[in-house]
């Protein structure tokens, strides 16, 4: 029986996909749940299996690459067939069988020893100059250490020349250092490699907003010291709890929902001539991933504890590395955060993932001589970027936000408290 493997639906607006990569090729067995194919939307990476066991094979033009529309046939799998017996033979056996039993009649046989001197350890300059005057190495004699072959012996030799005596080793080593090989030049190695889908849209989206948007970005610094204090003392018994780290996105993740109930131009957005607000909040994590960065979003995150912002978290985030990632997941974010600091990032300007109109950046903490009630004292200082757009959000409210949510950070009793 032939089954017909088709583009699966992966989102309401999608109409296409593009085929990133096929785990299988025609002609191989596959068992049921096996990956097929990885597909690539403006969104998200998908993975396509095997509904069951049989044998594949690609429909021309669904190569690797190929974009294909929803719905579309891009392969069969033949329920019926079985694996091909002997297919793949042991490795020692395939080379017994290729290797032949002796040499044939008339054929001179080379010396061995001539031929293990001579063709083994040759340095990367000799090896290429071998392969390009088509030299055969155990027909040279070398005159470096241990009869091993040199830049001038292979430069010297000639095609078709016939294995020489060895001979005898000089006394001692010439005086100096011997001259290194040249290094062969990198200039001109380059390769052009496709942008995948993802990273189209990436690319799409960030010009937009630059180009769409009036942006802006204001700054302020958060003194980490109580978040950094309350999460030592409790961090161990939250993971007994609940199963996951307690971090400090979701401490930002609920200053982030309170600042944006008293200001809520900053999670709304210009629609045409509106303006489009939200009376929810759904609020985006940049995620790093291998394919690139992607935002999916913790949604209703104004109803979920400490605890149920990290565990959305962490799930976003396995899935992002994964390639799990849904259209679902991306969609529908009012406000984003990115935390450059994870990678050491001290200050940055983020851009809007737009249509959002505004764009939380949180960075490296550190230890900073801070003036405290009239004394220097050394703080766990992060700084924060707000980037917005300044056509719907005022600077007054940019700024107001970002100092609630200072405010906030340095008070996490206050917080989890929501007074």
């Amino acid at each position: 029986m032939k089954q017909e493997i088709k583009v699966p639906a992966v989102g309401e607006s999608i109409t296409e996909a593009t085929i990133g990569s096929w785990t299988k090729k025609s002609g191989d067995f596959v068992k049921r749940n096996e990956v097929l194919m990885l597909l690539e939307t403006d969104k998200a990476s998908v993975e396509v299996v095997a509904e069951n066991d049989g044998v594949l094979t690609i429909n021309p033009g669904c190569e690797a690459g190929a974009v294909v529309q929803i719905g579309a046939t891009v392969a069969t799998l033949d329920t019926d067939a079985k694996p091909a017996a002997g297919a793949a033979a042991p490795a020692a056996e395939t080379a017994k069988a290729a290797a032949p039993a002796s040499a044939p009649a008339g054929a001179a046989a080379l010396p061995a020893a001539a031929g293990k001197d001579a063709s083994a350890h040759l340095s990367p300059a000799v090896n290429r100059i071998v392969n390009e005057k088509g030299l055969d190495p155990s027909a040279i004699q070398g005159t470096g250490k241990d009869g091993r072959l040199t830049k001038g012996d292979v430069l010297e030799a000639q095609p078709g020349a016939k294995p020489a005596a060895p001979k005898a080793a000089p006394a001692s080593a010439p005086t100096g250092a011997p001259a290194l090989p040249a290094a062969a030049s990198k200039q001109g190695d380059k390769k052009l490699v496709p942008m995948t889908t993802i990273r189209k849209r990436i690319s799409e989206k960030l010009k937009e907003a630059q180009n769409t948007a009036a942006l802006l970005t204001t700054f302020n610094e958060v003194d980490m010291g109580k978040v950094m204090e309350l999460r030592s003392k409790y961090k161990d018994k939250f993971k007994e709890k609940y199963g996951v780290n307690l971090g400090f996105n979701g401490f930002f993740v609920k200053a982030v929902v309170e600042a944006l109930k008293d200001f809520p131009a900053v999670n709304a957005w210009i629609n045409g001539t509106d303006i489009e607000y939200h009376n929810y909040y759904n609020i985006g994590i940049a995620v790093s991933t291998e394919k690139g960065l992607m935002v999916p979003n913790v949604k209703d995150a104004d109803t979920l504890s400490l605890a149920g912002i990290e565990l959305a978290i962490r799930d976003l985030a396995a899935k992002g590395r994964d390639g799990k990632i849904t259209p679902n997941d991306l969609g529908g974010g009012t406000f984003s955060i990115t935390n450059g600091g994870v990678f050491g990032s001290l200050l940055s300007t983020p851009i809007l993932n737009f249509p959002q109109s505004a764009i939380l950046g949180l960075h490296k903490i550190q230890d900073r001589p801070m003036a405290i009630n009239g004394k220097v004292e050394i703080r766990p200082m992060m700084y924060l970027a707000l980037t917005y757009d300044h056509r719907i959000i005022d600077g007054k409210e940019a700024v107001s936000f970002l100092v609630k949510i200072k405010e906030l950070v340095e008070d996490p009793e206050r917080l989890l408290l929501e007074v």
